[in-house]
């Protein structure tokens, strides 16, 4: 036992003297580098004031689906199945053993549920609807409001949370609903989209992911669990670390209370959140590899200046209209919009981490919120929201308020040149 202890202590050492030589190493809480399944962030209705001298008329509401169980049942099948390996050869550690009671307590939770919104998730989304209504009564009161989905059940169940929320407060609301694979190309445009696909199939943003990972996952995690006498064959330990990192960043989300501390030293856990966080940004952020990554979202962002500018000019019948998707609408959506710290260009990858945090910007149950003011002498501004705090549209300017002729202008010029042009 003594001797599995020394040998730990001298791999955390290890890693910490390697850490701290690292410019680009990131100190973010064990919170925080759950990374997009960290639940979403606590919120109240004062980060919705405005004032009393704007009247809102209209918003559009663009969401992820709040916190779920696991996506697939395939990791824990996977460290399932090493972790007997290493029991019966006797290599499994104390650790391995913790890890494999909490395998089976993930199993179990989800059983049949694998990828479902599960009760925070439900909250987090009716939490977000209360605020809204608190913050914007006169949008709710009296009025339509239109609300769609992907086909996703999480998704699906994710509006009917928030919209039923809506209607216990205010049942004279009227709300249409819309869910299934005709509302894909604003919220799942990534199923059809042949220029994306071929990025992703692409060697370009692999070869970038794939050297990063090998240079910064540590196998001190995997061989704390597994033990060190375990027939790890080449790059196994690396991928064995990244499974126990996603398994246990994903607990929260399903309401399983993990020690992450017992698991993971700060450096390791930042270590496995910057390789995830780069994978993210690769694969559906604009970079200077391919900007198809953001161009999935003009569709959206494109519906979004049209029912703003239908607003404006009165001929939306809808007072509020949502959308309910995934991390991967809002991620295209916001590095689109180039809103701050959703949008960083580099040739330099290892610095993704300091400046693009998914936790940032796609917790669970994110979203983007744009709400159009009016002043008493008819001028029109736009706020925008994100995760329900204000954020300056147009970069290199401070203000929250935007006058919608320039915020209109301003996104019509974040779309791709071939849509400006029709």
């Amino acid at each position: 036992m003594m001797k599995h202890v020394f040998i730990a202590a001298i791999l955390s050492i290890f890693a910490l003297c390697s850490y701290a030589s690292d410019p680009t190493a990131t100190t973010y809480t064990y919170t925080e580098c759950q990374g997009s399944a960290m639940p979403y962030p606590e919120r109240t209705v004062k980060n919705l004031s405005y004032p009393d001298s704007l009247t809102p008329i209209f918003i559009n509401h663009i969401g992820r689906h709040g916190a779920r169980f696991l996506s697939s049942s395939k990791p824990t099948a996977t460290l399932m199945r090493i972790l007997q390996k290493a029991d019966s050869l006797n290599t499994i550690t104390a650790e391995g053993r913790q890890l494999m009671s909490l395998c089976k307590l993930v199993i179990s939770r989800t059983a049949g549920r694998w990828g479902a919104l599960d009760s925070l998730g439900m909250a987090e989304q009716r939490a977000i609807a209360s605020r809204a209504f608190a913050a914007f009564r006169p949008l709710f009161k009296d009025t339509k409001i239109n609300a769609i989905s992907s086909y996703v059940p999480r998704c699906v169940m994710s509006m009917d949370e928030f919209t039923h929320q809506l209607t216990r407060l205010d049942n004279h609301v009227e709300i249409y609903t819309s869910s299934g694979r005709q509302n894909s190309q604003l919220v799942r445009p990534w199923d059809d989209d042949t220029e994306y696909q071929d990025y992703i199939s692409s060697p370009d943003w692999h070869k970038v992911y794939d050297d990063y990972f090998s240079s910064q996952v540590p196998e001190t995690v995997a061989i704390r669990a597994i033990g060190k006498d375990y027939p790890f064959s080449k790059g196994e330990a690396k991928d064995i670390s990244m499974t126990i990192y996603k398994i246990i960043a994903g607990c929260s989300a399903m309401s399983i209370t993990v020690d992450m501390e017992r698991y993971f030293t700060p450096s390791e856990i930042n270590a496995l959140w910057r390789v995830e966080n780069l994978h993210h940004y690769l694969t559906h952020s604009a970079s200077t590899l391919s900007a198809s990554p953001s161009e999935l979202a003009s569709r959206l962002l494109s519906n979004l200046i049209s029912t703003m500018s239908d607003a404006a000019d009165g001929k939306n019948e809808y007072s509020v209209m949502l959308r309910f998707g995934h991390a991967e609408t809002l991620m295209p959506l916001l590095s689109l919009m180039h809103l701050p710290g959703c949008y960083y260009m580099t040739n330099y990858f290892d610095t993704i981490g300091m400046h693009w945090r998914d936790f940032y910007v796609v917790p669970m149950a994110a979203n983007l919120q744009m709400i159009l003011f009016r002043t008493e002498k008819g001028r029109l501004y736009v706020r925008v929201d994100l995760n329900e705090t204000p954020v300056p549209l147009i970069p290199g300017r401070n203000n929250l308020y935007t006058p919608w002729p320039a915020a209109e202008e301003y996104l019509s010029r974040c779309l791709p040149l071939y849509q400006q042009l029709n």
